[in-house]
């Protein structure tokens, strides 16, 4: 379809247009067969409604909302179902501007959280929440799973059972699952018992590295909330951007099953190396390990997204990077070219000193992000940046 860039768009009468805002405004149900039409684009806009339709089918969503980033989609929904004096229970690690949206800026609106991580019980959960809040619940389950960026996978209906037991007649908890790291091919939260998807579609979802976007994914009412405060805080997608997913969906699912391919070849060569201490890949979980029930239980491949520590520290973190070529040495993820970080100095570098050593962002640690280059070159690559460490 064309690119509609228009603001604002033209009502046949005024009974249309006092229709389309007492929808927009949430004041009536639509009547059977109704449907809000355009009104302005910061409330709606051609572009942005048939890719939200399009990416709604993925996760088997009633509806779904773009955004123009992944932060801008994180902090909608959550400043759409959160309150002061309200509980965040969320799952670590995650990517670093959300950790530090969570532990910066939520606390000053009044907003309390608790972080729980991949090693803790569903009992274990609990007690750590009546620990520090004797007899309070949480309003809000955030978790990323698989969480960036170490790959540790979180049980998605352990956390539905949570936000099952936290609800009340008069306020449910909702459960919100990060998906970036495999959806919407590789996994699908809603069919686990969640409430919302979030994703950074700049990643897998667009996967061209030319554009910023956001996106949830969910029911109809939940959704229909988030885009009430989407509008008011002007942070949808725009035209243009919104084209271009459209492009991105056509490959999505070629895309990642070739970038989970070459991934499987590439983590395969570098477990196996002298100057690698350890692999976190989905591919290599080991039956009986309690994240591989996980992953046998809600995943439908591992991904293309490997992180490895190297024998030593920062300073052989760092030379590995500097002289590896082909990779990009750049944040991000999910693109057709494969891309290399540092977590503890680039994304990861505003977690805490503690939250980075229990959650294993060490000063060794490299995440890559593999792309569509021939995986022998990749290989090749990391081969000749090895010599150099």
């Amino acid at each position: 379809m064309p690119v509609v860039s228009d603001s604002t768009f033209a009502f046949t009468s005024a009974s249309e247009g006092k229709a389309f805002f007492e929808l927009a405004y949430g004041l009536r149900n639509p009547g059977e067969g109704e449907e809000m039409g355009m009104i302005y684009s910061r409330v709606n806009n051609p572009n942005l409604a048939i890719v939200e339709q399009r990416l709604k089918l993925w996760d088997k969503g009633e509806d779904a909302a773009f955004f123009a980033s992944g932060m801008a989609a994180i902090s909608t929904m959550m400043f759409t179902f959160l309150r002061p004096g309200d509980i965040l229970l969320f799952g670590s690690p995650l990517y670093g501007g959300t950790d530090h949206f969570i532990h910066h800026v939520l606390p000053q609106f009044g907003i309390r959280t608790l972080m729980f991580t991949s090693d803790d019980s569903e009992e274990n959960i609990q007690a750590l929440l009546n620990a520090a809040w004797p007899g309070e619940t949480p309003s809000f389950i955030y978790v990323e799973t698989p969480g960036n960026p170490t790959n540790n996978l979180i049980d998605i209906e352990m956390c539905a059972r949570l936000a099952d037991f936290f609800s009340a007649k008069d306020k449910k908890c909702l459960l919100a699952v990060d998906n970036t790291f495999l959806g919407p091919v590789f996994q699908h939260p809603l069919a686990h018992g969640a409430d919302l998807v979030v994703y950074s579609a700049t990643k897998f979802i667009n996967g061209h590295s030319d554009l910023i976007a956001g996106a949830c994914v969910g029911s109809g009412e939940v959704i229909a909330a988030i885009k009430g405060m989407r509008t008011f805080m002007g942070s949808m997608l725009d035209p243009h951007s919104s084209w271009l997913v459209m492009r991105s969906l056509e490959t999505l699912k070629i895309r990642m099953e070739r970038q989970a391919e070459s991934a499987l070849k590439v983590a395969e060569y570098i477990r196996n190396h002298p100057k690698v201490e350890n692999v976190h890949f989905l591919g290599f979980l080991k039956s009986g390990d309690a994240q591989k029930n996980i992953f046998e239980k809600q995943c439908l491949g591992n991904g293309s997204m490997i992180s490895f520590n190297i024998s030593g520290g920062e300073e052989e973190a760092f030379r590995f990077l500097d002289n590896l070529s082909l990779f990009k040495l750049a944040v991000s993820l999910g693109s057709t070219e494969s891309l290399a970080e540092h977590p503890a100095t680039m994304t990861h570098v505003d977690v805490s000193d503690e939250d980075r050593a229990k959650l294993g962002i060490h000063p060794n640690l490299v995440r890559l992000s593999i792309g569509l280059e021939e995986p022998d070159d990749l290989i090749d690559a990391i081969k000749k940046a090895f010599v150099l460490v």
